[in-house]
């Protein structure tokens, strides 16, 4: 019996995510972006195609190191103006019964005691379909914008996410016994005091002694994400992370790092399978080979060079306008992300502009369904991926053709639901229950 494939759809509160320039493209609506009929009818598109969830991504910054400027990024509108992506998800949940939300909340720039408020409060209105994509921050105009001179060094980030996720865990897991709240209006209790407990937290970044303000939600801790890509990331991500997000420009690559994830969680002391791990990917379908490949050269035509390496120049804390586009700068040192060039490989500054205008370097399966979905079943069995998160070309097109062309494909195989599972989203994708594994981090704070 085939695995079945792991959808999310990748998108941002913003007019340009991945994609630059493409906000152009007359049948795009991403501009409307600001609207709640916008997040609510893309919710219901993909809630009809089963898919297990929307991905939110976010920055806290402004992609500014290209020419030292953020002209180019606001030229082209490059996830720059970006809104708040906490603020979307009840709408859409109201709209929805079964697609999940994973919200990236970035640790330098959320407070923990309040973020962890937010999340609670966000499990509970959901009933349980909220996750959390932790990330340390890689601009330095984030910084800036908290009062600090630059970003943290890369490695310390992780050391302070590592304190944060402790007290988070503490907070969720730790504060409030299963059987609290009693809700007896005869007696006039509503929880046991007793039974509400006090966190202390003293560690090398963060200290704290306070009660966790929300009573316990459906998952308590929402299922984490982590899309670490570095040394240092991965282990974070096999020690705290339920699902993880690479971006991998080929089969080969992407089955080292999915091996060295699973082998790494099961040195942390977990299971391999405790992981689901996602590829990042961008699919332009069409009935046939030929009109998905015209398809993609349309879209292909509306990138905007500068904001793509506007992009790539905040990515990677190189200034890419001082390179000459036939150059080549993938040898350079960052603090930033370092996994993004080595990820895009050996490619000349004009390369980079061409590859990220559609997908931003993501990985790109084009071609008529059955071509598409040859290529995911082939990166699911080769890879050992769990399935994709799927960044937009085009909007709302390019979901609503995966939803009416690959995802029937998809299903004619075996490989995907024809139903939604019942429960939360961690109940959902792996099957076992509302709440984190023993074998997590977390559960040493239980109580009760």
């Amino acid at each position: 019996m085939p695995r079945e494939i792991l959808l999310n759809a990748f998108n941002m509160n913003c007019v340009a995510h991945q994609s630059s320039g493409l906000w152009r493209h007359p049948r795009d609506q991403s501009r409307e972006y600001t609207s709640l009929k916008h997040w609510q009818d893309l919710a219901q598109t993909l809630e009809r195609g089963l898919f297990d969830g929307l991905f939110l991504a976010d920055v806290s910054g402004v992609y500014d190191v290209y020419d030292g400027s953020p002209e180019a990024a606001i030229r082209a509108g490059m996830q720059i103006p970006t809104n708040d992506p906490f603020s979307i998800v009840p709408v859409m949940a109201a709209s929805t019964e079964h697609l999940a939300f994973g919200i990236t909340g970035s640790i330098p720039y959320e407070p923990p005691y309040a973020f962890a408020r937010r999340m609670s409060t966000l499990d509970h209105l959901t009933v349980g379909r909220v996750a959390w994509n932790v990330v340390t921050g890689y601009l330095d105009s984030a910084a800036k914008g908290v009062g600090k001179l630059q970003q943290t060094e890369h490695d310390t980030r992780y050391d302070i996410a590592a304190d944060y996720m402790e007290l988070v865990y503490k907070l969720w897991e730790g504060s409030w016994e299963d059987d609290a709240v009693i809700y007896d209006r005869i007696s006039g209790v509503f929880a046991e005091p007793d039974k509400v407990h006090e966190i202390v937290h003293e560690g090398k970044y963060f200290n704290l002694r306070a009660i966790h303000l929300c009573e316990p939600s459906v998952q308590r801790t929402p299922v984490i994400f982590q899309a670490g890509g570095s040394v240092k990331g991965q282990a974070f991500a096999a020690r705290h992370a339920e699902c993880v997000f690479i971006g991998a420009g080929n089969i080969a690559a992407a089955k080292k790092t999915v091996k060295s994830l699973r082998e790494q969680a099961v040195a942390a002391g977990r299971q391999k399978d405790d992981l689901k791990i996602f590829a990042l990917t961008c699919i332009v379908v069409d009935e046939t080979d030929l009109n998905a490949k015209k398809k993609l050269e349309e879209y292909t035509s509306y990138g905007l060079s500068e904001g793509s390496l506007a992009l790539m120049s905040g990515w990677t804390g190189i200034d890419l306008s001082k390179f000459g586009l036939d150059e080549r700068a993938e040898n350079l040192s960052s603090q930033a992300l370092q996994s993004a060039l080595k990820s895009l490989g050996s490619r000349t500054v004009r390369d980079w502009a061409d590859f990220l205008a559609v997908g931003g370097g993501a990985t790109i399966i084009s071609g008529s369904p059955i071509t598409v979905v040859d290529q995911m079943a082939q990166w699911l069995e080769e890879a050992d991926i769990d399935g994709f998160n799927v960044a937009y070309t085009v909007l709302p097109e390019c979901f609503e053709n995966i939803v009416e062309m690959v995802v029937p494909e998809m299903q004619a195989r075996g490989l995907y639901k024809t139903e939604y599972a019942e429960g939360s989203m961690r109940q959902k994708l792996f099957g076992r229950g509302d709440r984190l594994n023993a074998d997590h981090p977390a559960a040493a704070f239980r109580r009760g």
